[in-house]
């Protein structure tokens, strides 16, 4: 009996030579259990060694093997051959510059993570012989959904608004500074709140949703962007409401 096999085709870039991406197609060995990341590893160990593709954990947690699987935002070891019955076409992440082949530029998005201060920021100075500062199980419970990121950057690819303006924070980046702004032990909320308000902040969202119906962890962005357009909108108001010169 033959080897069952499938065709992958896949986007091939590499700067010094082409001037533009195309697709190249190759056969590979199909096993039921085969995910998209094992056929690229089997296109580079046997088929094109220079295929360049990022990839490490394997178990979707770190987030490097995202890419799209025919036209839509995936991690390719979370994503199996079988469930595509024809050709697989598997392309570099909507929405960024392409390195090479399925590798992507992620500088923009880095600049975007450091300005939202992804850490815990403390509201005071503490010194360690007091002891570490606690949190009760309600409080996580504030954050948790959006602790789960693996900044696999799905969520960019989906976003057409993203897409449109790269200036936008966009669904990562804000799920993140959420994160940050409801944990109890964060005293930096008020600075990342000028980050949302400006004009590339969560009013630039359109509200699609995309970016939720493809995060692998289920983080839910949209409902952070949603979030915090009702944070944002209560603060502007607030600065009317307040007594001149402050509470007295």
């Amino acid at each position: 009996m033959s080897e069952q096999t499938k065709t992958i085709a896949v986007m091939r870039y590499r700067p010094e030579q082409d001037s533009e991406p195309w697709l190249q197609s190759f056969e590979v060995p199909y096993r039921d259990d085969m995910s998209v990341l094992q056929a690229l590893q089997y296109i580079r160990d046997y088929l094109d060694g220079g295929l360049a593709f990022r990839w490490s954990c394997r178990q979707a947690i770190c987030g490097s093997c995202g890419m799209m699987v025919n036209g839509v935002p995936k991690l390719a070891c979370k994503t199996f051959l079988r469930d595509y019955p024809g050709v697989v076409r598997i392309e570099a992440l909507n929405h960024f510059p392409i390195e090479r082949d399925l590798v992507v530029v992620l500088d923009d998005f880095i600049a975007k993570l450091e300005s939202i201060q992804p850490y815990i920021v403390p509201k005071e100075d503490k010194p360690l012989s007091e002891g570490e500062t606690l949190q009760t199980p309600a409080q996580m419970d504030w954050y948790a959904q959006f602790s789960s990121c693996i900044n696999c950057l799905l969520c960019y690819a989906a976003c057409p608004q993203y897409g449109l303006d790269d200036k936008f924070l966009g669904p990562g980046a804000i799920a993140l500074l959420h994160r940050y702004n409801m944990d109890s032990r964060d005293g930096a909320a008020a600075e990342r709140m000028e980050l949302l308000a400006a004009q590339e902040g969560v009013f630039n969202c359109t509200a699609v949703g995309y970016c939720s119906e493809v995060c692998p962890k289920m983080v839910d962005p949209a409902n952070a962007v949603n979030l915090n357009k009702t944070a944002v909108a209560r603060d502007y108001f607030l600065r009317f409401a307040r007594p001149k010169g402050g509470c007295k």
